[in-house]
């Protein structure tokens, strides 16, 4: 989840200004956590306060997420997902927001079947098209199979097979042509690539940065798998804490505290 964050507050300043290169600062005055930090906080404090999973509790679900996101009414969120802040009903949304948020999800759950429910009830109170579903399990699903030993390729595999993403591009042929795209059908395949061609944490944010497109959301989601695969600096986790507000800060150490149980 700590990956995530990173991934966003790294990528916050190039998101409207890409950068297409890898020797950039990774935290920059300039850099600050956006509204991926806000809705992935939203699932953290689901877990640590809720943990309810069953029917009906997606509504409940929305009504945390709704107050994360009224808490911080930043310009970051996109126009249709401001709209559900106002009335949280689900918008067949297929944004890449879906992706981003469900990393704590994945960091969580021991098994398969709970993991992709679990996915479910996080992401359908907003993004419930079928590809905006696809992205956040896609994603989930790459996260526990790298906390749970799986290597690149296998991961590559699963990702490929059971959710029809095609991770055949190379980061350098996505430079080329890339534009800014926050669908989850672009910038899924897109983030799983950095992750896939990195050779620790620190480059897979920088890979996913130089990339272009939606820089903070694609460097949030390649951050989740990338901390899963490798674990994160801690001089990386520190930079990203103090970005953040108290109440932010003190609940990353509870989530932490109850997944290591």
């Amino acid at each position: 989840m700590i990956g995530a964050i990173i991934g966003d507050i790294v990528g916050s300043r190039f998101e409207f200004n890409n950068y297409r290169g890898t020797d950039f600062e990774l935290f920059h005055p300039d850099s600050r956590f956006t509204d991926d930090t806000v809705c992935t906080m939203a699932v953290v404090d689901w877990i640590v306060n809720v943990n309810e999973w069953g029917p009906g509790s997606g509504a409940k679900f929305a009504l945390v997420l709704q107050s994360w996101c009224k808490r911080y009414p930043m310009g970051d969120y996109g126009t249709m997902f401001r709209r559900w802040i106002e009335n949280p009903i689900p918008y067949n949304s297929f944004g890449n927001g879906a992706a981003m948020r469900v990393s704590p999800v994945a960091d969580y759950f021991t098994t398969i079947d709970h993991l992709l429910s679990g996915v479910e009830v996080v992401t359908a109170v907003s993004h419930n098209h079928p590809e905006g579903l696809k992205g956040a399990k896609a994603i989930a699903m790459a996260v526990w199979l790298a906390r749970n030993g799986s290597g690149k390729e296998e991961i590559r595999k699963t990702v490929e097979e059971q959710f029809k993403y095609s991770l055949n591009l190379t980061c350098d042929q996505i430079r080329k042509t890339n534009q800014f795209n926050e669908t989850c059908q672009v910038t899924v395949p897109q983030a799983l690539v950095a992750f896939l061609e990195s050779e620790d944490f620190e480059s897979a944010i920088r890979l996913a940065v130089s990339i272009g497109g939606d820089s903070d959301t694609i460097a949030a989601i390649t951050g989740s798998v990338a901390e899963a695969f490798y674990g994160v600096p801690k001089w990386m986790k520190e930079a990203a804490i103090e970005r953040l507000p108290p109440e932010m800060s003190e609940l990353v150490v509870e989530f932490y505290k109850k997944v290591s149980q």
